[in-house]
């Protein structure tokens, strides 16, 4: 049995199916799409801007040959949201936790073939999605994510890298054709025109304006505010209106199974959130890594929004959060 049949197959008995190979080397043809983001400021501050990073795994492992992309699914159930919602993938386990444990077992697996691994999880500067693509686990989308054919978009994405060296896998075509839904849905037009020429999508999509990262911004300016309506933390917009979302295949991993309190959130409960109550239901989601506070601001910012006022608070303790509060009584006076 050949190297690649081996991953795939010990893959594929702990549960994932979508997993693919791509050549662990310098990815030239990213260097100009980078170079354009950085020079029209559409990196946000949770990217990395330096360019050789981005475009460089071999910085990470001098030795490597291959990297491996895998994808695990997230949506367990179709999900009637809520006025006021997490956004889908915050609603059940912490991905990065999940993801990994996952990436440990193939890395363990690689590690008795012979190999040395290095793994990822939404913690390194690699173009996460592009190599997805290239591994053939989907295609990059108009709205910029990765869209596989099983799950849609709803998909968590991890790599390996190792000295091995694995056949590489047969690149996705893009299919969004003249398709233009989640650029018309986007609720500040953060999805501009597409770059297809390389399957390179979201050349001038800007990030900074994306609800989905505005919602975890620590300073958020004041015109934000409306924007939000009841969004606690991200935005499904892009991904709601994609034709590739429905009737996907649900997710098995029980891990990502929506967590009552998440599917159906309380805001006033939010809003009064404690140390003790942040760290028992909110802090092993993905939206606990952020902390309370951007979660308390968001949820005042959305109770607003949907009932025109917000409870009064008294004794706030954190300067942050008196802050926002204070802006929003401001506007409720206006």
């Amino acid at each position: 049995m050949d190297l690649k049949k081996k991953i795939i197959d010990f893959c594929k008995s702990i549960g994932i199916d979508k997993i693919g190979f791509v050549k662990c080397e310098r990815f030239y043809e990213l260097e100009e799409y980078f170079k354009y983001k950085k020079s029209k400021d559409l990196l946000n501050d949770f990217e990395e801007d330096t360019i050789e990073n981005r475009v460089n795994p071999k910085l990470i492992m001098p030795q490597g040959k291959t990297i491996i992309s895998i994808a695990l699914p997230y949506m367990t159930e179709n999900i009637e949201k809520q006025e006021q919602y997490f956004s889908s993938y915050a609603l059940g386990e912490d991905y990065h936790n999940v993801v990994n444990l996952y990436l440990e077992k193939i890395s363990t697996f690689i590690e008795k073939l012979g190999g040395i691994t290095e793994t990822f999880v939404d913690n390194n500067p690699l173009p996460e999605r592009y190599i997805a693509m290239k591994a053939g686990i989907g295609f990059i989308g108009k709205n910029n994510c990765l869209i596989t054919e099983e799950y849609g978009s709803y998909v968590f994405l991890g790599e390996i890298i190792t000295d091995l060296e694995v056949e590489e896998s047969t690149p996705k075509e893009s299919k969004c054709g003249n398709c233009n839904k989640c650029i018309d849905i986007c609720p500040t037009k953060a999805i501009l025109s597409i770059d297809t020429k390389k399957n390179i999508k979201g050349i001038e999509n800007n990030s900074n304006i994306c609800l989905s990262y505005v919602t975890q911004k620590k300073n958020l300016e004041d015109f934000w505010f409306k924007k939000f309506e009841g969004r606690i933390w991200g935005c499904d917009k892009c991904q709601d209106i994609c034709p590739f979302n429905k009737n996907v295949q649900n997710s098995r991993i029980v891990e990502f199974q929506p967590k009552e309190y998440m599917k159906n959130p309380n805001l006033e409960e939010i809003i009064q959130l404690d140390n003790k109550t942040f760290k028992e239901k909110y802090k092993i989601t993905s939206c606990g890594w952020r902390g309370k506070n951007i979660l308390i601001r968001n949820s005042l910012i959305s109770y607003y929004n949907l009932n025109g006022y917000i409870p009064k608070l008294e004794d706030i303790g954190s300067p942050y959060i008196k802050e926002y509060y204070e802006k929003i009584m401001k506007r409720m006076k206006e």
